[in-house]
């Protein structure tokens, strides 16, 4: 049995089908769901995505684009987990895979979910000394606005690695735009860099309080503010 029917039986097995409906709903309705939550989900494909240890990045990468064209939203959460799980094997080399897999259904849990393979990628590439940040430079700019949210969120919980410049910068790129999840973002990333250098964002917050929505400066405070 290959390792895609054996997750489909995994999955099938964990599901509650009481939950496909409200999880569905939450997405508002534009995928539908098995009805696994996260910690079942991570429970039920964790040997079966560990016996891919060693696994080439071509073949990582072939099974995650499979995963993502089923139906069932839960197969992109796995391919997701897929890929956090064996991100070592992935590098700089794979960023336009990984986001040209973003893209395709595209919505906040799986672009936010990949913002994190993304940024374990850089992070590494950047403590073997090479540039960590300059692969998204494009995708900051990319018409895609679920591009320009993972270059936003790509160093979330980076801390001390930071590049609090280029941090600060992509705010205020996109700090004109009025969509939703680009404000959150903005925030998230600035509030998740508060916890490493709270008088920096603080500073920079109040410094461009009128270039940043109320949202975002709201958010990037959050922990200040209380």
């Amino acid at each position: 049995m290959n390792l895609h029917a054996e997750l489909k039986i995994a999955l099938e097995t964990a599901a509650d089908p009481t939950r496909a409906a409200p999880m569905q709903a939450y997405m508002r309705d534009q995928f539908v769901f098995l009805g696994v939550d996260a910690p079942q989900r991570r429970l039920a494909a964790k040997a079966l995505l560990a016996s891919l240890k060693g696994i080439d990045p071509g073949t990582l990468l072939e099974h995650a684009q499979l995963l993502w064209q089923q139906p069932q939203r839960e197969y992109q959460h796995v391919a997701l987990d897929m890929l956090a799980v064996h991100v070592r094997q992935l590098s700089v080399d794979h960023l336009p895979a990984l986001l040209a897999l973003a893209r395709q259904r595209a919505w906040w849990d799986s672009v936010d979910g990949m913002a994190g393979v993304v940024g374990d990628v850089l992070q590494a590439e950047l403590r073997r000394g090479g540039d960590g940040h300059a692969h998204m430079d494009a995708a900051l700019r990319h018409d895609d606005f679920w591009l320009r949210r993972i270059a936003m969120l790509h160093q979330l919980g980076w801390r001390a690695d930071t590049d609090a410049a280029w941090l600060f910068d992509a705010a205020l790129a996109l700090a004109h735009e009025d969509a939703f999840f680009i404000r959150k973002a903005i925030g998230w990333a600035l509030r998740d860099y508060a916890r490493h250098a709270p008088e920096a964002v603080t500073a920079f917050a109040n410094a461009h309080r009128q270039q940043l929505s109320p949202l975002s400066y709201r958010e990037a405070l959050k922990h200040q503010l209380r």
